[in-house]
Order: C-alpha cells, then sequence, then structure tokens
C-alpha cells in the first residue's frame, strides 16, 4: 500500500447521516493506513466533522449537492427542489469542467462521496478513481419526484451517467436498490457505537427527541406531563417544558446520548435508525412524506430493534406515553452488528493500493 494516500471525501450536508455513515469508514480505514492523508469537503460545521471523524484532516468547506430543499425534517419543497436541480444543471458540462480542474489541481489517489455526483464527474474527467458510499443516491430520488416532468429526462442522465462513472457505489445495508446502477457493491450496516452513561436522572427515564440534523422544532413545551419521563431536547428550542433538557448539557456526543437514553424520537434516517438499531436503543418515528428511502430502513429497524410509529398529530399532542410502554414492554432482539464500516474500508484501501 501507498504509504501516503491521498483519499478526498465529499460530504454531503443534508443532515447528518451522511456524515454518519462515512465518519466510522474513514475512523476505520485510518486505522488500517496510519499515513493516510486527508482532505474533506463539506458545509457541515467542522465541529460535528471532528467530533465523528477521530482523525487528522484538511478541510474545504462548501457544497456540491443540495439534495432537496427541505420544509422541515419530513417534508420537501417539490417547487423549490425542482428549480433548484434545474439551476445546477443548467451549466452541467462546465460545472463538471470546473470540477475536474479542482480535483487535479487537488491530486488525490483515490475521490469518496457520500453522496454528491458532481465529484464523480469531475474525477471521472480527471481520470481520479472515485467511489460513492450511502444507502440512497440522488438520482433515484430525482426520479421518484420528477421523473414524470417533461424537464426532467436530461438531468436524470447526467446523474446516473456520474454515478456509474464511479468504480464502485458501496451500498450500506438497509438501503435503497438502486436497479438503475451497474456498480453497486453491498455491504453490512455502518454505525457507531456508544457508551452508555448514568444521565444522573434519579430514575427518571430520558427521551431523546432527535429529527436530525434539519430543523424541525415540535411543540414540546405544550406536550402534557408523564410521570418518570423526561424529554431530551435541543436547547435552540429554549424549551420551557418543566421535564424537558437540553441535550447538549450532559457534554455528550451524539452516540454516546442515543446509548444512553430508553428511547429515541425521530424521522426515518439511516444514522439514527443505524445507530439506535446497533446501540440497542428503541425508536419511535414519525414517517416522511414521500421520502422512498423510507421503507427500506422501516422494515430493516423492526427486524433489528423495537420501534414503532407515531403519528404527526400524536406527535405534535405529545401523545406517546402508551406508544413508549409498548416499546419498553417488547423484548429487544440481538442488536445488529456494524460491519459494513471495514467492508467499505478494506475495499477503499484496495481501490487505493491500485490506484497507487
Amino acid at each position: 500500500m501507498h504509504p501516503g494516500l491521498h483519499l478526498f471525501v465529499d460530504i454531503s450536508s443534508h443532515g447528518f447521516g451522511h456524515l454518519a455513515i462515512t465518519a466510522p469508514v474513514l475512523n476505520t480505514l485510518a486505522g488500517m493506513l496510519p499515513n493516510l492523508r486527508l482532505t474533506l469537503r463539506s458545509g457541515l460545521p467542522e465541529a460535528k466533522l471532528r467530533q465523528r471523524i477521530h482523525v487528522p484532516f484538511e478541510l474545504i468547506p462548501g457544497n456540491t449537492d443540495f439534495g432537496y430543499v427541505m420544509i422541515d425534517a419530513t417534508r420537501i419543497d417539490r417547487e423549490a427542489s425542482a428549480a433548484a436541480y434545474r439551476a445546477a444543471h443548467a451549466g452541467w458540462p462546465a460545472r463538471v469542467a470546473a470540477e475536474a480542474e479542482f480535483l487535479a489541481g487537488l491530486r488525490p489517489d483515490l475521490v469518496l462521496t457520500n453522496v454528491s455526483y458532481l465529484p464523480l464527474a469531475g474525477a471521472a474527467q480527471a481520470d481520479i478513481p472515485a467511489c460513492s458510499l450511502c444507502s440512497l443516491n440522488w438520482a433515484d430520488l430525482f426520479a421518484h419526484f420528477f421523473g414524470d416532468k417533461a424537464w426532467a429526462g436530461p438531468i436524470h442522465a447526467q446523474m446516473l451517467s456520474a454515478y456509474c462513472a464511479a468504480h464502485s457505489f458501496l451500498r450500506v445495508t438497509p438501503g435503497m436498490p438502486m436497479t438503475e446502477l451497474s456498480n453497486v457493491r453491498p455491504v453490512g450496516p455502518i454505525a457507531a457505537l456508544g457508551q452508555r452513561y448514568d444521565l444522573g436522572l434519579g430514575g427518571d427515564k430520558a427521551i431523546l427527541v432527535a429529527m436530525g440534523g434539519i430543523a424541525h422544532h415540535l411543540p414540546v413545551d405544550s406536550w402534557p406531563r408523564l410521570p418518570g419521563i423526561r424529554w431530551l431536547v435541543s436547547a435552540d428550542w429554549r424549551c420551557r417544558h418543566p421535564d424537558a433538557i437540553a441535550f447538549e448539557s450532559f457534554g455528550l456526543g451524539f452516540t454516546d446520548l442515543l446509548c444512553s437514553v430508553d428511547a429515541v424520537v425521530t424521522k426515518p434516517g439511516y444514522g439514527t435508525f443505524a445507530e439506535a438499531a446497533c446501540n440497542g436503543t428503541p425508536v419511535l418515528y414519525q414517517r416522511r412524506a414521500e421520502w422512498p428511502e423510507q421503507d427500506y430502513l422501516i422494515t430493516w429497524l423492526e427486524q433489528h430493534a423495537r420501534c414503532g410509529e407515531i403519528r404527526e398529530e400524536d406527535l405534535q399532542r405529545g401523545q406517546l406515553g402508551e406508544q413508549l410502554t409498548r416499546l419498553w414492554q417488547t423484548s429487544a432482539p440481538p442488536p445488529p452488528r456494524p460491519d459494513g464500516a471495514r467492508q467499505a474500508a478494506e475495499w477503499i484501501r484496495a481501490a487505493g493500493s491500485r490506484a497507487s
């Protein structure tokens, strides 16, 4: 193996799930390659990146994808998303050429994206090996939301071409089928494992309310009080409910916090679902409107964790007591092994060796 493998990684900032998938792979890879050189590009906060990625890296702030314009954590803005895709592809050849020039100047040995496709197209033009890693891809979601639109065909073709230009798409478990991609390589679940801490609540049960990395403010202030239940919510909410606590006050990273609570209330998303299952934390989830990935995530979660669906109206009113009791009375299945990080890291190491 080349002792100074230079890996360029582009991490989408559409929520925190793309980072939750990528970070364990990079941490595992760094254990295999002590001299690994990492260059990252992401629009996520640097502190959040360094909290998850435990090895040194150079950060280039920026976004090469937007995923979808969101109204909140469960609903997309179709009109704004359509306009953003049309704008992004209006000068597509020029964007690809600029990305190829950027990557050629950076001179990485290998490009990894989760899950932007512009760097894959640029890497192909610059003759740099590349791969992608995720449970979804934007081409499949684009076809779901806009495939029936007259203007969508050329854009979809450009997206597919970029993804297929990569040497491989490492599709994590659970994930969408991705039948239109010819380069899919399945890997197992990817999740960080946390440590359970005593939160010091005197026997009360702690419920983490975490709707992902997209703004989604629930009206916890108006929720009824449930005896023996404490709600852990974001400090940004400035919650005045007498049983609410800002989860930042515990000073724990997200995975350790998730491992230490008695349940999490969330939406279907890879990062939280996979980490909750692998750490044995029960899950209550509100479905996302028309999000095609969620059915694959929910089916997997039902097999590997204590979980239940909560209706939007019940979540808004804080009617969670019966659902939580039902979760805790259910026997817990054995947690799945998050072996996908090592599988993905081994593939990237082998690809880097070939590139060198």
